[in-house]
């Protein structure tokens, strides 16, 4: 097994030990394709959903929290859509919404700024022992998805931050370097990482392992990398979610779409799950002795 192979889906972190800067390289193969295998994306909305993607990973490396982060950028343009949650261990879903006939239209080159149109990026944390939630809305300012998150995190955490990523079909990626506090005005340490980080390629982000890119770019300098983590695939729907959504709707709604349909069938967005209600279920639902845990599950 090459070395290659066994960085499949990791998190990096690295240090530079004179410069005052840390940084990060996510990588995401299999899980990257596992969110695309319920969606069949054209591919300018699989190349940015990808790129939201490896950067929810590197932004929830940058905190220390017990919870998830949120990405959602939404617009009023031919893409509508892209929300990417990542929880502090790496587990990710993502999913994207966009008018077929809008996106038929789009040349190739398209950047995302013009594909969203007038829109917000919203970043949200939420604490899973607490349950507070920070969120953070700026206005979509830039052209591709790391210039909106760099915008947000110079606004966000007053830490100079740059963000390299890139995506296809078979894989994403990232790279991510940030300023730490306390380095001196007078040392251009800054400028030379972050101009040599500029140059990396796509190619290379999705290509290369991590060592290779750190080496790539950064040979000359004393850099440590750290053992990686794992990124696996991870969503939270469940049939008690979607029991308590169903309570959104009244009694006689719900029975009138059992008559019509035979069933009601509600699907998950982000990994294609079907949960089923039949006539008995939906009775169970609204009755005040039968608690949503007690149901059955049909999948």
């Amino acid at each position: 097994m090459t070395e290659q192979t066994k960085e499949k889906d990791k998190i990096h972190r690295f240090l530079f030990d004179k410069p005052n800067i840390r940084g990060e390289i996510s990588t995401l193969n299999d899980v990257w394709q596992h969110m695309q295998a319920n969606h069949n994306y054209p591919e300018i909305i699989r190349r940015y959903l990808g790129e939201v993607v490896a950067a929810s990973v590197l932004l929830s490396a940058t905190l220390k929290f017990e919870g998830s982060l949120t990405i959602q950028a939404s617009g009023d343009g031919a893409l509508t859509l892209m929300v990417v949650e990542c929880r502090n261990d790496f587990g990710v879903r993502g999913v994207a919404k966009y008018q077929q006939t809008a996106i038929d239209e789009v040349p190739e080159a398209v950047d995302v700024n013009t594909l969203l149109g007038q829109g917000t990026l919203v970043i949200t944390i939420e604490q899973a022992k607490t349950q507070e939630r920070y969120q953070g809305v700026v206005a979509l300012e830039g052209n591709s998805i790391a210039e909106f998150l760099e915008g947000y995190l110079a606004r966000s955490e007053q830490l100079e931050t740059r963000i390299f990523l890139a995506s296809d079909e078979q894989a994403a990626g990232g790279l991510l370097l940030q300023q730490l506090p306390g380095q001196h005005e007078d040392d251009d340490s800054w400028d030379r990482i972050t101009h040599l980080g500029s140059t990396i390629k796509a190619e290379e982000l999705l290509g290369l392992s991590a060592r290779e890119i750190l080496h790539r770019l950064y040979h000359e300098e004393d850099v440590r990398l750290f053992e990686p983590e794992s990124i696996y695939f991870k969503c939270s729907c469940s049939r008690k979610k979607v029991t308590n959504m169903l309570r959104s709707i009244s009694h006689q709604e719900a029975s009138d779409i059992i008559k019509e349909q035979g069933n009601i069938s509600v699907d998950c967005e982000f990994c294609g799950k079907t949960y089923q209600f039949d006539a008995i279920d939906i009775g169970g639902i609204y009755s005040e002795n039968v608690q949503p845990s007690d149901l059955s599950t049909r999948h």
